[in-house]
Formats: structure tokens, sequence, C-alpha cells
């Protein structure tokens, strides 16, 4: 069984829902990419973050968000010590190999820029200082939709930075039956042991940039991003990290699929949950209406050929 089986089967022995959603938080770990789970609540989300951060045997932290959490609160903070008479800096959470920040859009846009940098450039600045942040790195966020009372839009450069936008919905009357009858968020999950290293996982994240992607392929990822830029029905197009973050995300599933190279298939499998959230629509003034860019973006999919 290869790494990424032993990874998967780990993670679906506690999250008995959409297995595509598995895949997809799959793919941004090994794309160095980070997902933002979406959904009402009570539908797992949090189970499943929990599942591959304890899949991994690496450091893991948790940010519950509140709107009194503060910026200092997730990058840390300097205290003095009497007897060296000096300052020393305490790291925040966001020093680890996964992060969970649960309930994101509950806590203030102050707060959750202070994730920016650490999302773009694996480094924070603290104190004047830049710190590098360990490797691999990974933040997993969790929200509820924005009709939900008590939560905050996400800016949308903060949007920018997370790989997909990944909804999970209802299981299947056959998974629920499963779920009530084990209780895995309970009992399972308590007891899910690592099935790889961080090591093994930055192997993994090297392999995915040796997949090799044709020419017409790239050609095809520049063509769907530059339809979006000239689209009617958008006011903010996919930008180069979009691209990016799309060819990256194709690279990662082909790997999943036992592929040395990729085929157009991971690309459109790749565009909704990569682009969709980096486009605003010209009816809806915010990155947030997710029905109406999907809709947009499927639009778009379907009136760029795909290379044969």
């Amino acid at each position: 069984m290869s790494a990424i089986e032993r990874l998967r089967d780990n993670i679906i022995s506690v999250y008995m829902g959409n297995t595509q959603a598995v895949d997809r938080i799959i793919t941004c770990l090994l794309a160095r990419g980070h997902a933002l789970i979406e959904d009402v609540p009570g539908v797992g989300k949090t189970v499943l973050a929990n599942a591959l951060a304890r899949s991994i045997d690496c450091r893991f932290s948790r940010i519950q968000c509140t709107p009194d959490l503060l910026p200092a609160d997730v990058t840390g903070v300097s205290i003095y010590r009497k007897d060296t008479e000096e300052f020393e800096f305490r790291p925040g959470p966001i020093f680890a190999n996964v992060v969970l920040s649960d309930e994101i859009n509950r806590t203030t846009p102050r707060t959750q820029s202070a994730m920016l940098e650490a999302m773009s450039e694996n480094t924070v600045t603290a104190e004047g200082e830049a710190r590098e942040l360990p490797t691999p790195f990974m933040v997993v966020a969790t929200q509820n939709p924005y009709e939900f009372e008590g939560t905050y839009f996400l800016p949308e450069n903060q949007l920018d930075r997370f790989l997909m936008r990944i909804n999970l919905g209802y299981p299947a009357p056959n998974d629920e039956a499963r779920i009530l009858a084990l209780q895995p968020a309970r009992s399972t999950l308590q007891e899910l042991e690592p099935v790889l290293t961080g090591s093994e996982v930055t192997e993994l994240q090297e392999e995915v940039d040796r997949i090799r992607m044709s020419d017409a392929l790239v050609k095809y990822v520049i063509d769907l991003v530059t339809m979006t830029r000239e689209s009617d029905d958008l006011q903010v197009g996919v930008s180069p990290r979009g691209a990016l973050a799309l060819s990256q995300a194709a690279r990662a599933t082909a790997l999943i699929s036992g592929r040395d190279f990729v085929v157009p298939d991971d690309i459109i499998a790749n565009v909704l949950p990569v682009c969709a959230h980096r486009v605003i629509s010209k009816t809806y003034m915010h990155a947030g209406d997710t029905l109406t860019t999907r809709r947009i973006m499927q639009k778009v999919l379907e009136s760029v050929p795909s290379p044969a």
C-alpha cells in the first residue's frame, strides 16, 4: 500500500462522509496548499481536519477563533524574563506543521490577516524579526456560511491564500448510519495513529513538483484564467497565484492517481474548488457568493475546449 493510500484510508476510518472531500484535502497537503472547509455546522468539518492532522506524525496545533482573539494570540509574543533581564519570544500556535483554525470567520479581519504572511511565505514577522515556520506547513481552516450570525467576511486577499475551498455536504444515508453506530468523533478519532512522518510528506510534495505538465495543458490553464478575466459576469478574475494553484493541484491529483504526468481531467477536476473562491461576480461584490461564482466558473469551464 502506498503512502497516499495509507493516509487516505486512515482519514476515511474516522471521517465517514464525502470521500471527494478527503481526496481534496490530501491534494492540498501534497500541493503545499492550505484548505478552507466551509459548510453548515455538524457535518464533520473539524473531524476531517483533525483526522488529517492526527494521521501525520508532526506537530499539530488548534486555534479556536473567537471575536476577542488577537493577532499576538496567533503569532506569538515576547515575554520579559527577570532572571536573564531579556525578552524571550514565545511562539504562538501558528508555529506548527498542521494548524487547525477552527471557525476562522468568527474572528475579526485584523486577526485573520495575522495568518497572511504565514500562509504565503511560510514565515512570521514578530517583534521586527522574520521567523521561519516548520516544514511541512499547512493551515486547515473551517468556517460556517456567511448567513449565520456572528461571522465576518474573509478578505479577498485571505481567500486567495487558500488553495481550495471545500464543501462537504450531508453524508449518504449508509454513511450516516455508520456515524450513528460508531460515533467516530468521540471514540476512534482519539485513538487514530499517524501513518506518515513529516519527512514522508515533504518527499511526496517534492514528487508533486516533478510531475510533468505538457505545454498544451499549460496553455489550457492560461486559457481558463484568461477567460475569467475577460468574462462579463466577473468583476475580478483568477489571479496569477490562482493559475499556479490550479497547476499544482492538477499535479497533486496526478500523483494521487499514480501518474507522473498531468492529463486534462486533473485540471478539470480542480477548477471549481481552486478557482471559484478567487473570483468576484459583478452582481455580488464579494468572493463569498459561492453559488454564483461556482456557476460562473462552470460556464467558463464549459466554454474553453480542453486538449485531446
